[in-house]
């Protein structure tokens, strides 16, 4: 029995089809982070199928929704990603399955991101998951009303999402393991080990470029009592509570690490020590009028602090700079005993 002419055509087609498929797949195998990852995926789909608007929707509950939102360095990614709530998502796309429209496209209009202005006439789904649970969708979108009809055959698009989603789960073991290597794990700042590195890069280009460098030495006072009084649980709780305000506070340039046990210390690039000083009179300012709250418990966080910078005597080089910083907050807290 001879093969009709068009059915021939379908199959080469799809065949055509799967080739690029399997070349897109090839491409992001080996990519282990999520920033280029997500590029060259956008990337390679938008250029082997000429979809003039291609962008990813991510649930903000999901787990890689933080990551992106906050870590990416990339300004090209960032305009080519729309985070939803999962309510919002789960309402549009009812079932893990491709989604084709071509009709009332402001109903998604929760999916595209703002840097998408130009008018669209249809529009393709392909939900993504990670470790079986939904983390967000590829979307591509054409203004010829025809190109994603309702209807067309999805198998090889969802076939592309599975394949993706494998690829995801290999990218965010890896980013996690790279995260613990990097991050304290309770805390979520950045570990000892990171700040040293961080420190001999600042001091090295503040030396080089004849610019400013400060750093700040924090020690919890009284953090034994929290664990006597209340326990572990909440003592950890508290440090938690330490490390995220010292996150709100600080510029986007400054770097906050947990050294070990209750110290902290604060890197902040081109600035003085006099500009330090605010830094930190914002700090306890914070704490006076922000206590912890955990279960019955309500602490009042007490801080000793001390400052360096690279204009104090006897400064040569970054050990010096956190020694520095570490005699003045022991003098600190020794002043406000005597008081």
């Amino acid at each position: 029995m001879e093969i009709p002419q068009h059915l021939l055509e379908r199959l080469k087609r799809n065949e055509e089809i799967a080739g690029k498929f399997n070349e897109i797949e090839m491409s992001i195998l080996s990519i282990l982070n999520f920033d280029d990852f997500f590029e060259r995926l956008l990337f390679q789909i938008a250029d082997k199928f000429s979809i003039p608007h291609i962008w990813i929707s991510i649930i903000q509950e999901s787990t890689i929704c933080e990551h992106l939102r906050n870590s990416s360095d990339s300004e090209s990614l960032k305009s080519a990603i729309a985070f939803v709530s999962q309510k919002r998502f789960i309402s549009i796309i009812k079932k893990q399955k491709p989604v084709l429209a071509n009709r009332n496209l402001t109903f998604f209009h929760d999916l595209m991101p703002p840097a998408l202005t130009e008018p669209i006439g249809s529009l393709a789904i392909a939900p993504i998951t990670l470790d079986g649970k939904l983390v967000g969708s590829i979307n591509l979108a054409d203004i010829d009303t025809c190109r994603f009809e309702p209807g067309i055959d999805t198998s090889l698009l969802e076939q592309l999402a599975q394949k993706v989603s494998l690829c995801l789960s290999n990218v965010t073991a890896h980013e996690q393991l790279k995260f613990i290597a990097y991050h304290d794990p309770l805390t979520g700042l950045f570990n000892r080990r990171v700040f040293e590195r961080i420190l001999d890069r600042e001091f090295s280009r503040a030396k080089r470029y004849e610019s400013e460098l400060s750093l700040i030495f924090l020690d919890f006072d009284d953090f034994k009592t929290i664990n006597d009084t209340a326990g572990h649980r909440i003592g950890d709780k508290a440090l938690c509570f330490f490390a995220d305000a010292l996150g709100s506070l600080k510029r986007e340039q400054d770097i906050v690490a947990r050294l070990a046990g209750d110290e902290f210390v604060v890197i902040l690039p081109s600035t003085g020590k006099k500009c330090a000083a605010q830094f930190i009179k914002r700090v306890h300012a914070y704490f006076e009028t922000n206590p912890m709250v955990s279960d019955e418990y309500v602490f009042n966080i007490r801080i000793s602090h001390g400052i360096s910078s690279l204009s104090d005597e006897g400064v040569y080089n970054p050990s010096e700079l956190l020694k520095t910083a570490d005699s003045e907050m022991y003098r600190h807290k020794a002043e406000k005993k005597k008081h």
